[in-house]
């Protein structure tokens, strides 16, 4: 009895210990990815949770400012790196129009499409907001361990669906305010019968994919702003954080 015994209790002792080592690991995992962090800043005073909310702190400090500037007059269309014009593929096309008199007609085409993406970026700060409160201990890490554009990355991937989904009605709607849609369809899809580089007939599709690459644009220059620049960090916890 006793030699069944004891090779059963050593089978159940490995599997006890196996277990346990489990969960050791577990806890151990997450030790040393709240150690990762406070290693990045060995010598300063910083916490963990310190430096988690100042991360969180410059996006959205970062999303703010960019979401504003956007979404004011000219918040596209006075910006020579986002501004939005016509496709490459339709330039010929805009240089025809041009050609035959009718130039203000391709000038009202782009503004209006600068200008739906000025109205898109209203309200849209939220969706930045609440993917920044839901950022972990390991998307901090990776943040700090990426280069200058590495927050506005971890927004981009968490965001951009849902942008997408809000953006798209409020640029269809403000396209078809001045026409532009009816225009760019009958046009160009007049266009694409006879020319083997095809327009994409869908404006608002065209403007939105635009309209959020402007966006992601203008974040990861203020994310640049507040790595980079001391005196874009405005608060004591900024200064605190990035001055290490």
């Amino acid at each position: 009895m006793y030699k069944i015994f004891l090779p059963v209790f050593c089978l159940l002792s490995f599997s006890v210990n196996a277990q346990f080592g489990k969960f050791q690991k577990k806890d151990s995992t997450k030790v040393n990815v709240i150690k990762s962090i406070s290693d990045k800043f060995s010598g300063s005073s910083l916490s963990s949770d310190e430096i988690i909310a100042g991360l969180k702190e410059a996006l959205s400090k970062g999303a703010i400012v960019s979401t504003d500037l956007l979404h004011k007059p000219n918040g596209y269309f006075g910006n020579a790196a986002i501004k939005i014009l016509m496709p490459p593929e339709a330039e010929k096309v805009a240089s025809s129009l041009r050609k035959a008199g009718m130039g203000s007609m391709v000038d009202k085409a782009i503004l209006s499409m600068n200008e739906a993406a000025e109205d898109a970026a209203g309200n849209v700060s939220q969706i930045f907001l609440s993917a920044i409160k839901n950022m972990s201990v390991a998307d901090g890490v990776k943040i700090l361990r990426g280069n200058n554009h590495a927050a506005t990355d971890y927004l981009k991937s968490n965001t951009f669906n849902e942008l997408s989904l809000q953006m798209k009605p409020v640029i269809e709607a403000s396209l078809q305010k001045v026409n532009a849609t009816q225009y760019w369809e009958t046009v160009f899809n007049a266009y694409n019968k006879f020319s083997l580089n095809k327009v994409n007939p869908d404006l608002t599709s065209y403007v939105l994919q635009k309209a959020l690459d402007g966006l992601f644009y203008s974040i990861a220059l203020e994310e640049e702003k507040i790595r980079e620049n001391p005196a874009e960090r405005t608060t004591d916890l900024l200064k605190k954080v990035f001055a290490k």
